[in-house]
């Protein structure tokens, strides 16, 4: 039977993606998602704490590589160019996933209480990068500065990859985002 089927967690995503596309967030049941994929509403609780966490479920590893290769990047390297190493690292992440990454995108614009949470996410994203930056021995306010301009290149750059028409890798739109930031902050 379906239940017995490896790859719950990833079933589950993708039952609740699909849902959300068609009704909604908010009109979508964790009961609904669990027969989707063919599962028990224990199994999905299992995976998920609720129904919002399938959209943000990947956050916190997503954060931990970007800050892990912050930390790793050379020694002697400017803070923005120490962050452009995460930049590459989050971009090639998203590499096969830009049909996930589309609706994904399309399902959490639809819902305020979802912007809110994205909104955080990222929040919690910059702070994070700002206080390896000070690790790295980048004072205030250049930390907080250059971690803000950081997720603000990351978000431009996935926003650009998620668009119909966009071919391009996301690590190149992301390259592309942070080329254009600097320009700005040269005065250019």
């Amino acid at each position: 039977m379906g239940r017995w089927e490896p790859n719950a967690r990833e079933r589950l995503a993708e039952a609740a993606l699909e849902l959300y596309s068609e009704r909604g967030y908010e009109q979508t049941t964790v009961a609904e998602i669990a027969k989707r994929a063919g599962l028990t509403e224990r199994t999905f609780f299992r995976h998920y704490a609720d129904k919002r966490e399938v959209l943000f479920a990947g956050s916190g590893d997503l954060q931990e590589l970007f800050v892990r290769s912050v930390a790793g990047a050379p020694e002697d390297a400017a803070a923005i160019d120490a962050l452009a190493f995460g930049l590459d690292a989050v971009g090639e992440v998203f590499a096969d996933r830009r049909a996930f990454a589309r609706t994904r995108h399309a399902v959490i614009t639809a819902n305020a209480e979802l912007r809110e949470r994205e909104l955080i996410k990222l929040a919690s994203l910059s702070a994070a990068l700002a206080d390896t930056l000070r690790r790295r021995g980048v004072t205030e306010p250049a930390a907080s500065l250059a971690a803000e301009a950081a997720v603000a290149v990351f978000k431009i750059g996935f926003e650009r990859w998620i668009e119909a028409a966009e071919e391009r890798d996301m690590v190149q739109l992301v390259r592309e985002a942070l080329t254009e930031f600097k320009a700005v902050a040269a005065g250019g």
